[in-house]
């Protein structure tokens, strides 16, 4: 009985935050195929990890820091598991608008830059662009706020010159 309702209250908390895991895999993977494993790997390591969650932080924190691990840690076992970005693979709308269209290709070079970055740079842009505090991205990357911060400035001024290159 208490399995049944521990299993239950599990696959409630992957429904809730479903898209938070999501958007880890989209960052770390960039095919549907890869994607859809990496989205089951995590899972799997919440599962497994689950019975050991004690409430000292929010469990959307300590999901994103279990997805991200399990993100990392798969990239550092399977190199080869996200070699280079294909810009081909953002959606581009079709727009009269030159507006919208100037908009759209500083999108592509801006995740072109970030698909540059390594693990853990990727890891603070997304919880960055997430709106995350730097308490939250502390608590997530276990990184102290000083650090976050001169790590974020190094990235900002990295992704324009990566940008710039394009």
């Amino acid at each position: 009985m208490q399995q049944l309702q521990a299993e239950e209250e599990f696959e409630q908390q992957v429904r809730l935050h479903e898209a938070l895991l999501h958007k880890v895999c989209r960052l770390y993977a960039h095919t549907d195929a890869d994607r859809e494993d990496l989205f089951q790997e995590i899972v799997i390591q919440l599962w497994r990890s689950y019975p050991k969650f004690r409430g000292d932080a929010k469990r959307s924190t300590w999901m994103y820091r279990v997805a991200l691990n399990t993100a990392i840690t798969g990239l550092r076992r399977k190199k080869d598991f996200i070699q280079s970005y294909d810009p081909a693979m953002l959606p581009m709308q079709q727009t009269d608008d030159n507006s919208a269209a100037v908009k759209e290709e500083k999108l592509k070079e801006m995740y072109a830059g970030i698909s540059q970055l390594n693990e853990i740079e990727k890891a603070i842009v997304m919880l960055y662009m997430d709106d995350k505090s730097y308490d939250e991205m502390e608590e997530i990357l276990g990184m102290s706020q000083g650090n976050l911060r001169v790590k974020m400035t190094r990235i900002k001024d990295k992704l324009r010159q990566l940008t710039k290159q394009s």
